[in-house]
């Protein structure tokens, strides 16, 4: 029996997962106080050049008619070259000193390549698709700006000087990562900048975190229409307390380990009360939790926002909104037809159909309503509607004005429906909705573009 079977073997740390095949190999390089060659007139030679001395190298830049000698000395070679044959024999120079050299534009000839960049310094995001699809890097660059707040930079200087003072303390390992644990949701939540200094940051250790609340738009449905605040709060939520009319796409731009609840009300259906959810919020946040509560279209247009926000005062809980984009903004984009047109529409009039016990609302100001000069969209309208029609036309309101209803704004089965107001409740029970509707009523509807409209 050889040593190595007589020996149990010991177990290992486990192995990360492999990695796949790579195009390229991603690296940052440091040249501060380096020498780099730019070879180079273009406009592609003038964008390395800003770039490179941002990166603290010394950039020497030569137009034309480079010499091997030039290359001395250098870091990086980089060149903006059009003829090929010359592209090549500086490559050729660079890589016999062993100079990593790039030929804008020209993947095949270069060792490394500039890709997108994500910059909040010392934070730097690089995007390669190794010359594939430079517009899609782009495009993702985009996507990543509107997940980082634009402040973070004074976070990280921030982080830069306490890191040195934290070495001058005998911390334990676990009220290390506690402090970078919390500076990194401080430093996400896109807040103003560290308001705590150091000493104050070291005494909280081990208390419980305060916890807050943000009530957030969550927009029409389609997750492209939310605001870049509205990305950040649901990146830093520990608790997210969603509505049934909430797109699955919004809900998934939420942090992964964030606990989702369900509080949508389900029209004439068993759901939780308001009174539920404005104990949930509360329950959560005293718990020091960063609570989200996320309501379709804008929070605080039918959104019932007011009695949640009178609990978090009465609990004495931080809070802030965030805006959306409501249906009815969005409704209008779609339809291609502006809900203020000039001469048309003097006012905008926002109305819900539905009120406590279910019915249309018995105090609204119907002679407004039948204004024609004015555009009423109204939400939670299509159960009442046929009652609602009634009585604007006894209050005035000409029968063929048009109206517009549009199901599932900005979501993948959108649908329109166009009709004088009149002859619009027999059209929409043949139209059979089953998700959420705006119904937009004035004469701005005239030039609604309808993209699917049902026949008499």
């Amino acid at each position: 029996m050889s040593d190595t079977d007589a020996t149990p073997r010991q177990p290992g740390p486990a192995r990360p997962t492999p990695i796949g095949e790579l195009a390229s190999l991603p690296l940052f390089f440091r040249l501060q106080d380096r020498q780099v060659l730019l070879v180079g007139a273009g406009t592609g030679a003038d964008w390395k050049a800003e770039l490179l001395t941002a990166s603290g190298a010394r950039v020497r830049r030569i137009a034309r008619d480079w010499q091997a000698g030039d290359l001395a000395g250098m870091a990086l070679v980089i060149a903006d070259l059009d003829d090929a044959a010359e592209a090549g024999r500086l490559v050729a120079a660079a890589r016999a000193l062993h100079i990593p050299v790039n030929i804008v534009d020209k993947p095949g000839l270069s060792d490394f390549q500039f890709g997108a960049i994500v910059e909040r310094s010392p934070l730097v995001i690089g995007i390669s698709t190794d010359g594939v699809a430079p517009i899609l890097g782009q495009l993702l660059r985009a996507r990543i700006e509107a997940l980082i707040p634009q402040n973070l930079r004074d976070w990280l200087t921030s982080a830069r000087l306490w890191r040195q003072q934290l070495r001058g303390l005998a911390l334990p390992a676990a009220a290390r990562r506690s402090f970078w644990e919390r500076f990194a949701r401080d430093a996400m939540r896109g807040e103003s900048g560290p308001a705590e200094d150091f000493d104050h940051r070291i005494a909280a250790l081990g208390a419980r975190p305060a916890g807050s609340a943000v009530l957030v738009g969550a927009g029409p449905g389609d997750p492209e229409l939310l605001t870049l605040k509205a990305v950040l709060a649901l990146q830093s939520a520990d608790v997210v307390l969603y509505d049934d009319l909430v797109a699955p796409r919004v809900l998934e731009m939420a942090r992964r380990e964030a606990e989702r609840i369900n509080v949508g009300k389900r029209g004439y259906k068993p759901s939780c009360t308001q009174a539920d959810i404005s104990a949930l919020i509360v329950e959560h946040a005293r718990a020091g939790k960063r609570v989200v509560r996320l309501k379709g279209g804008d929070p605080m247009i039918f959104g019932r926002a007011n009695e949640e926000i009178a609990a978090l005062r009465q609990a004495s809980i931080p809070y802030e909104v965030v805006p959306g984009v409501t249906s009815a903004g969005a409704a209008a984009a779609s339809l291609r037809a502006s809900l203020t047109e000039r001469d048309v529409a003097r006012r905008v009039q926002f109305i819900t159909a539905h009120g406590r016990d279910g019915h249309l609302p018995r105090d609204l100001d119907w002679a407004a309503l039948a204004d024609p000069r004015a555009t009423t969209v109204v939400y939670m309208g299509v159960r009442t509607l046929p009652e609602l029609v009634s009585r604007l036309l006894a209050a005035g309101l000409p029968p063929t004005t048009p109206a517009v209803v549009v199901e599932r704004v900005s979501w993948p089965g959108e649908r329109q429906l166009a009709a004088s107001i009149a002859d619009m409740p027999d059209r929409l029970a043949r139209f059979a909705a089953s998700g959420p509707c705006v119904i937009v009523i004035g004469e701005a509807m005239a030039a609604a573009q309808v993209k699917a409209a049902v026949t008499p």
